[in-house]
């Protein structure tokens, strides 16, 4: 297979504001004296709508709804936290490949526009994505492939000449069901790795990636 396109996710994939999100729940829960659920968290990564679900969850333990103020306090903390994370490993290398090979990149992200482009522009790599496709724009939201199958139009390739990189299962998901060939990257707070069976791959970190070993990877 030649690699013609590399299709990230965000959260969680480039940088870690996953575990922001994370700490920012658990705080805020711990603020009530509540532990925050684990299981709740797998419900919510990867999906453009987790801040609603731990809302309403905390909300039920709470028997009343967050306030206007919490709901901005958590926010603040999970944009506090999220300021420090740097790009995750193996990122800059394979960002840095693909324009040496003049490839099509594109940033795939239910996560809203400015929340994205502030981090690419923090963390120096905006002008690597040509295309920057995220969860505001009016299309059914990952696990469905309609973002993927946006950013391929954008790029101008085709899905089997391309490669996503999801770190949750409605990203996989998402991508599988755009015809593309996925590699999963679960992260440390991450589900079972058994749930990324639809991925091609399933790596612990990127920085072993070269775009040589993907395409060796996809040739067996």
């Amino acid at each position: 297979m030649t690699v013609d396109a590399l299709l990230f996710d965000f959260d969680g994939l480039i940088c870690d504001t996953e575990n922001a999100a994370r700490e920012s729940w658990q705080e805020t829960y711990r603020d009530f004296g509540l532990e925050f659920p684990d299981e709740l968290w797998a419900r919510m990564r990867g999906r453009h709508d987790g801040e609603r679900l731990a809302s309403e969850d905390l909300g039920e333990r709470l028997g009343r709804a967050m306030t206007v103020r919490e709901a901005e306090r958590r926010r603040a903390l999970k944009s506090e936290l999220a300021q420090a994370q740097p790009l995750l490993p193996g990122v800059a290398g394979l960002l840095a490949e693909a324009a040496g090979r003049g490839l099509g990149v594109a940033l795939v992200s239910s996560a809203p526009s400015p929340w994205v482009e502030t981090h690419l522009r923090r963390l120096g790599v905006r002008a690597h994505f040509r295309a920057v496709v995220t969860g505001d724009l009016p299309l059914p939201n990952k696990p469905a492939p309609d973002l993927y199958l946006h950013a391929l139009s954008e790029l101008g390739v085709r899905a089997q000449d391309a490669v996503a990189f999801e770190d949750s299962v409605p990203g996989v998901r998402a991508a599988v069901a755009a015809a593309l060939r996925c590699v999963a990257v679960p992260g440390s707070s991450a589900a079972d790795p058994s749930a990324f069976a639809g991925a091609a791959a399933v790596v612990p970190t990127l920085e072993s990636l070269t775009l040589d070993s993907l395409e060796r990877l996809f040739d067996q």
